[in-house]
């Protein structure tokens, strides 16, 4: 079976170098949001860390929101889950993104609609690391 989303995943891992991690911490070094953006950045990608809390991640600094951080932003990374990903995913139409990527366990067809009406690509329930190392040009 044929993966729906194997061709904007290629596109936007083989395009794209600049990564708006929201969510983005450094409380556990265990979690998807801290180890996740650190394997990215270790594999050429421009990370920027959106977190109202933290004023640096991985060496770089944080931004507050999305509409903080300066553009452009190719892809808006976003660890969130339940009614808090579609404000997200309106940010990240605002701020000018030209992805939102979803990771895994997280889905948000309505928010993903209006991404996609806005003219961005979306990503749904994938890991952008574990993508990225299946990528036959790594």
């Amino acid at each position: 079976m044929t993966d729906p989303q194997a061709e904007t995943i290629h596109h936007i891992l083989t395009t794209y170098r600049t990564v708006a991690v929201v969510g983005f911490s450094d409380r556990d070094r265990r979690k998807a949001a801290f180890y996740a953006p650190a394997y990215l950045k270790g594999h050429g990608y421009t990370i920027l860390p959106i977190n109202p809390r933290l004023t640096t991640g991985l060496n770089r600094p944080a931004y507050p929101t999305l509409a903080d951080a300066p553009g452009p932003i190719d892809v808006a990374l976003i660890y969130a889950a339940g009614e808090r990903v579609g404000p997200l995913v309106d940010e990240a139409i605002a701020a000018g993104a030209k992805a939102v990527w979803l990771p895994i366990g997280v889905v948000d067809e309505a928010a993903a609609a209006r991404a996609r009406a806005a003219g961005l690509l979306v990503v749904m329930d994938r890991c952008m690391m574990v993508e990225h190392k299946h990528l036959d040009v790594v």
